[in-house]
C-alpha cells in the first residue's frame, strides 16, 4: 500500500486532502495539533490512519514526532505539508506576526527537512507545500501572513532546484490555493471562492500529473502573472 504523511490534516485543506488519498489506496498518517480532530479523521478513513500529534511551533518536538510518525508508517513516498497560521493585523503588533513567523517559517522549513531526509534516503518521492496566493504580493492587514507564505514558495522551489542540480528524481510540488472556504481565508473580500473538498481534488490531480505549481483554480494562475505586472504605487492604492 501507499504511505502519505498530511501535516495539517486536523481541519480545512488537509483534512480534504487525507480523504482524497486515502479514498486512492494510501495509508495516510494524520499529524495536527489537534487530537481529537485527528481520531475522528482516522475513524472516517477508508484505510489505515495513523494519528501523531505535533505542534509545528515547536520545532524540536516536532521534528522529532514526524521522524517517529515515518518509522511507524516504515516508508513514505508522498508528503504534504499543509499546517499554517496567519492573522489579520493592521496594528502591527508583534504577538501574531511571531505566531505566524514560527509555524509558517520555522516550522515549514523544519518539517521539510525532516520530509527530504527521508526522501533522499529512498531517493525517490514527493514534497507537497501548500503556499497560497497570498505569496504573490505583501497584504497591508497580515504582513507576516503574506511574508511567509512567500518564504515557503522560494523555499519550496529552492529544494526543487537543488534536487535537479544533484540529479534526484524527488519531486518537489507547490500548490497555491486562492479563496478557500476555511478558517484561514484572510481577505475581507472573496472571490472566486472553492470548498476545502474541491481544493483537495484539484492539488491531488496535480499531484498525479506531476506539475511543480499547482494553483487552485487554475484561473488564478491569470491573477499572479497580473499581480506580478502591477506597480507597487498602484498596488499600494488598491489596498488602501
Amino acid at each position: 500500500m501507499k504511505n502519505a504523511i498530511v501535516v495539517g490534516a486536523s481541519s480545512g485543506i488537509g483534512r480534504a486532502l487525507a480523504k482524497v488519498l486515502a479514498a486512492q489506496g494510501y495509508s495516510v498518517g494524520l499529524a495536527a495539533r489537534r487530537a481529537e480532530f485527528l481520531q475522528t479523521l482516522a475513524a472516517e478513513l477508508p484505510t489505515r490512519g495513523i494519528v501523531k500529534v505535533i505542534d509545528v511551533s515547536d520545532i524540536t518536538e516536532a521534528m522529532q514526532r514526524l521522524g517517529e510518525l515515518i518509522d511507524e508508517m516504515k516508508d513514505v513516498e508522498l508528503f504534504v505539508i499543509s499546517s499554517g497560521t496567519g492573522f489579520n493585523n493592521p496594528q502591527f503588533e508583534w504577538l501574531p506576526e511571531q505566531q505566524t513567523i514560527d509555524v509558517n517559517v520555522r516550522g515549514f522549513a523544519a518539517l521539510a527537512n525532516v520530509a527530504v531526509a527521508h526522501l533522499q534516503a529512498r531517493n525517490s518521492g514527493c514534497l507537497v507545500g501548500i503556499s497560497s496566493v497570498a505569496a504573490l504580493c505583501g497584504n497591508a492587514d497580515a504582513p507576516a501572513y503574506s511574508a511567509s507564505k512567500a518564504f515557503q514558495s522560494i523555499y519550496l522551489q529552492s529544494m526543487r532546484f537543488r534536487f535537479a542540480k544533484i540529479g534526484s528524481p524527488i519531486l518537489v510540488m507547490e500548490a497555491q490555493p486562492g479563496f478557500v472556504d476555511t478558517d484561514m481565508a484572510k481577505a475581507d473580500r472573496k472571490f472566486w471562492m472553492v470548498t476545502a473538498e474541491r481544493a483537495a481534488e484539484e492539488i491531488f490531480t496535480g499531484i498525479q500529473k506531476r506539475r511543480k505549481h499547482i494553483y487552485v483554480t487554475g484561473r488564478w494562475r491569470w491573477i499572479a502573472w497580473l499581480i506580478k505586472l502591477v506597480p507597487d504605487v498602484l498596488m499600494e492604492k488598491i489596498q488602501r
